[in-house]
């Protein structure tokens, strides 16, 4: 190899390269951008060149030495590359200086990345690529299904800075939650990540960034477990700060402009005008032609028709006339000079007055509130009789104006503007809802109170549940889907939608029963259709609302009195509530003691009606507001038998979820139950909290049920929302299947046991579109004595969701607590056989065992016994003594009787033969010196048997024994013998 030499290969390389290099233009300033480097650990950068295509062109800028990393401009500049000095924006551009700005979406903006994902742990196959976020042109919306959307942005700071967002969220059926991640992955922290939803326009957040890489993440999760549909979430006016600079100045969007250099922002267009983009200027719309404040680009006026404009009443005048007033919705985009176009018709017309409102009087031909302990029926106010007291709320029926505690306000979803016109406008004896620019405007009447205080009657009556009760009566009107929603408002941030109605529907009441002090309003939302279009298609489509009542408010007047209890005889006295226990007689002001065992009902304080009796097993409480259960309770069975029941293990507050459940796009959730079966006064009731919007909304009572969404869903291990309650009272326990016209059917629950089924049932107060006597529950309590879990609550299975009808919950709650107590006759007694002189005695359980508790079953006994070898050697032992003395016995007797035959025989002889006569003996015994061989009796020998045998049969007929005499001859004979041997 020769040292110096160049491979051939090499050569040619560096010719072409050479060659192509001078074959380029040279660089203009239009072919590249300039670019800083990283900052240095000295806080230095260089400004180096970028081409905008590669290959195009020769001769770049070679690199300089840029600004210090702090270097910044402010707002309404942009900082010049080339010269690397900050400069004034030109009209009709504009510039956050160190910040950027987002507030069009006519498609998504560089930088934002958005896409859909599945929820937890649903269906795999779920597609959930189209379940994006939106662009809508001024705004970006969310999506409305039950896959999850995420919107990001990723940005590196040079500084610490803030993230600015405008939001619409006006429907909780939505999880909507914005973050932030850093450089280590770190989230912004759970408790500040939840938005709260909007109360009727869009809200503002702001939150504080580091210095370093953010990505920031819109995330929204959406549920329709009703079948309702939801409205999804708006962003619009995304702005960042801390972006050390900005090297352009962006171009105002058409429909706005900037008339001045160095502008921060642009202004919007006014009505009837437009702008394109960039525009430095807002030009005047033809005269045949309209555009709504910040358009970019006027639009053709149609012709006039009856829906384009509304009729209102003026205030009452000093004659108590109101005239008819016939008005353009505004801002007017008809023409009404064109062929075919509808006229205003001519106002002026007079009408009386309506009278005021209950609880006002007329003055100066203005309606004033009665001041306190006076009351109006709309005409006067007068004070009060003495025995009565006012009953102060608010009682709206009379519409000549908008009451001042009464708002309406229009929020468009497609268009930005929510404030442009009256949504509601009164009628004289309704309020009704005004047409609207698009029929799917929401088109909202408000209603605030400041709180709630009960009369002073029922004051000290700290257990009455009910604050006070909104009434109202509306109707609806419609060819469209249209519908009518009613709100709730917990706090000044949520409102809970309470009920809706879809369609058309007849003038009828509802009612609300309000339980917090933090319902402080109300809103009724009317929605034409939720189909957009610019097109107005379904303006005659109107809801009007006839009356509102509602009772007990802070600050509110009174349209009537009421009898009451006084302090005492004296004239002046004040009002005072019954004593506990005491009803009201009707027109009286005399309380009069309730039946024992009886609550007072707190919607109904006057009258023998107000008094309630408690149901089976239950007992009053002490403020005679409800009926309790101290968990015990007694049945008899159809055999008579009576059982004891104790249910305290049960009387905790236990909760149990539902089988999982998933809705179209696979988002599972389940049911909670949340049961507090019994207690005394002081128990713990159950709970159902609201967790998902931070509305902080709860209800409690005996049985209440939320809806579940598992941790996926929030970085909380689950989520709770939509709580209501299904039993707020208790009713009665009992073993019969109807209670209080509430049935628990056995074929929900079927049982081969013969034990009966002790049913606890509960009602509840709050009343539904679906369920007008408001909803119930039933819970069957069923002995399992091996079941030891004290939670083990099931749902009927032909009933999944607990409730058949929507109305009637049931439950079947299987225990060893739920049977009866053990007595000494659920066991019997088995002895062993007599062992070594040991006997057992063991106590078993009668089977199947359907007790438990109670008395416990007696341990094993032991005692002493005797075998039964004893007892055979005993008998035998026994039986043989007692033979022998028998036997010794009869013997005896049968000596004493030969003695007495022979002496029977003796005196015979001695008679001398005279019959009939016995000679007269000194004795019958045998005296002394007598000889013993006279004891003998002259007898042929036989064995011993046969003379016991000769013996027995010795007796005559009549029943005396037979005794042989021997004959004086036979005598006298013996004698001459006995001489003879002399």
């Amino acid at each position: 190899m020769h040292r110096g030499l160049v491979h051939p290969s090499h050569v040619l390389l560096w010719l072409l390269c050479a060659r192509t290099s001078a074959d380029l233009p040279s660089c203009s300033e239009s072919d590249y951008h300039f670019e800083y480097t990283d900052c240095d650990v000295l806080g230095s950068r260089w400004r180096v060149a970028i081409p905008n295509k590669a290959n195009t062109c020769t001769g770049l800028p070679d690199p300089v030495k840029g600004t210090q990393c702090t270097f910044s401009c402010t707002e309404g500049e942009f900082l010049d590359m080339q010269s690397q000095e900050c400069r004034k924006c030109a009209a009709g551009t504009y510039s956050l200086g160190t910040g950027v700005a987002f507030d069009e979406w006519d498609g998504l903006p560089t930088g934002f990345i958005t896409y859909g994902e599945t929820t937890n742990g649903g269906d795999s196959h779920t597609d959930c690529s189209n379940s994006t976020w939106t662009p809508k042109g001024e705004h970006v919306a969310s999506n409305a299904d039950e896959c999850s959307a995420v919107l990001s942005y990723a940005v590196s700071l040079k500084k610490p800075g803030t993230v600015t967002f405008e939001y619409f969220y006006p429907d909780n059926s939505i999880y909507f939650e914005f973050f932030v991640q850093n450089d280590q992955c770190q989230s912004t922290d759970s408790q500040n990540r939840w938005m709260k939803t909007s109360e009727d326009n869009w809200s503002t957040y702001r939150i504080d960034l580091n210095k370093g890489n953010n990505v920031l993440y819109w995330r929204t999760t959406a549920y329709t477990l009703l079948g309702s549909a939801v409205k999804p979430v708006l962003l619009r006016n995304i702005a960042i700060s801390g972006v050390a600079y900005t090297s352009v100045c962006f171009h105002c969007k058409p429909g706005t402009h900037s008339a001045k250099p160095g502008s921060a922002r642009c202004a919007p267009c006014p009505a009837d005008t437009f702008s394109t983009k960039g525009a430095t200027v807002c030009h005047q719309c033809e005269q045949d032609k309209y555009a709504e404040a910040g358009a970019g680009s006027c639009k053709p006026r149609p012709a006039c028709t009856s829906s384009d404009y509304f009729f209102t009443h003026t205030p009452c005048d000093s004659e108590g006339k109101t005239q008819l007033m016939y008005k353009w919705i505004e801002p007017k985009t008809c023409n009404e000079t064109i062929k075919g176009a509808v006229k205003l018709p001519a106002s002026g017309e007079k009408n009386t007055c309506p009278p005021c409102n209950p609880g006002f009087f007329v003055t100066n031909s203005t309606c004033e509130p009665c001041t306190d302990r006076l009351y109006s029926n709309g005409t006067a106010c007068d004070k009060c009789p003495v025995g009565t007291e006012p009953v102060v709320g608010f009682e709206y029926k009379w519409w000549n104006t908008m009451p001042s505690n009464m708002k309406s306000s229009i929020f468009r979803r497609e268009l930005s503007g929510s404030d442009q016109s009256t949504a509601w406008e009164v009628a004289g004896e309704y309020v009704y809802t005004t047409p609207a620019d698009q029929d799917s405007d929401f088109l909202m009447l408000i209603l605030n109170v400041p709180g709630y205080r009960l009369p002073q009657s029922l004051a000290k009556d700290s257990e009455i549940s009910e604050l006070s009760h909104i009434t109202f009566v509306f109707e609806t009107m419609c060819t469209a889907d249209c519908k009518l929603y009613f709100l709730a408002g917990y706090n000044q941030w949520n409102n809970d939608v309470v009920e809706q109605w879809t369609g058309s529907k007849g003038k009828q009441s509802y009612s609300y029963l309000i339980q917090s002090n933090s319902t402080v309003s109300f809103t009724w939302t009317f929605q034409r259709t939720d189909k957009f279009s610019i097109e107005r298609k379904y303006s005659g489509d109107i809801a009007k609302i006839y009356a509102i009542h509602i009772t007990n408010v802070i600050g509110g007047v009174a349209s009537q009195c009421r009898r009451c209890a006084l302090s005492s005889d004296k004239a002046n006295s004040a009002c005072v509530p019954c004593p506990r226990g005491h009803y009201m007689v009707n027109g009286t002001g005399v309380c009069k003691r309730c039946p024992a065992n009886t609550f007072i009902r707190a919607e109904q304080p006057v009258g023998e009606a107000a008094c309630v009796q408690c149901g089976p097993n239950t007992k009053r409480n002490k403020a005679y507001s409800a009926c309790l259960s101290d968990c015990t309770l007694d049945v008899h069975t159809r055999a008579g038998a009576l059982l004891h029941y104790d249910f305290s293990p049960l009387a905790n507050v236990t909760g149990f979820h539902s089988s999982p459940r998933f809705t179209n796009k696979g988002l599972k959730y389940f049911h909670r139950f949340n049961v507090g079966l019994c207690g005394e006064e002081g128990r713990t009731p159950a709970t159902c909290a609201d967790s998902a919007t931070g509305s902080g909304r709860e209800v409690k009572g005996y049985v209440c049920q939320s809806t579940v969404v598992p941790s996926e869903i929030r970085s909380q291990s689950t989520v709770s929302s939509q709580p209501f309650l299904i039993g707020d009272s208790l009713i009665g326990a009992t073993t019969d299947t109807e209670l209080s016209s509430i049935s628990s059917p056995e074929w929900l629950f079927p049982s081969a046991s013969s034990l009966p089924d002790v049913i606890f049932y509960y009602k509840s107060s709050e009343t539904t579109q679906t369920c007008k006597q408001g909803r119930s529950a039933t819970i069957r309590l069923r002995c399992d004595p091996a079941l030891t879990a004290k939670d083990h609550i099931t749902l009927p299975s032909n009933c999944s969701e607990g409730t058949c009808d929507g109305c009637v919950f049931h439950l079947l709650w299987q225990s060893q607590h739920a049977c009866p107590l053990c007595t000494k006759d659920h066991y019997r007694e088995i002895v062993s056989a007599c062992i070594q002189g040991i006997q057992k005695t063991t106590y078993v359980w009668q089977q199947p065992l359907q007790c438990y508790g109670g008395v416990a079953l007696p341990a094993q006994t032991v005692s002493a016994c005797v075998s039964l070898d004893f007892w055979l050697k005993f008998g035998v032992t026994t039986g043989i003594v007692a033979a022998v003395l028998l036997i010794s016995i009869s013997c005896y007797f049968w000596k004493k009787t030969r003695k007495l035959q022979y002496k029977y025989s003796k005196l015979m002889m001695d008679s001398g033969g005279r019959e009939c006569e016995l000679p007269t003996a000194d004795s019958c015994a045998i005296m002394e010196g007598e000889d013993a061989e006279d004891d003998l009796m002259y007898l042929t020998k036989k064995s011993f048997f046969t003379k016991i045998k000769s013996f027995s049969r010795e007796r005559t007929s009549d029943g005396f024994d037979s005794v042989p005499l021997k004959s004086s001859s036979s005598r006298l004979q013996r004698e001459e013998e006995d001489s003879d041997d002399d």
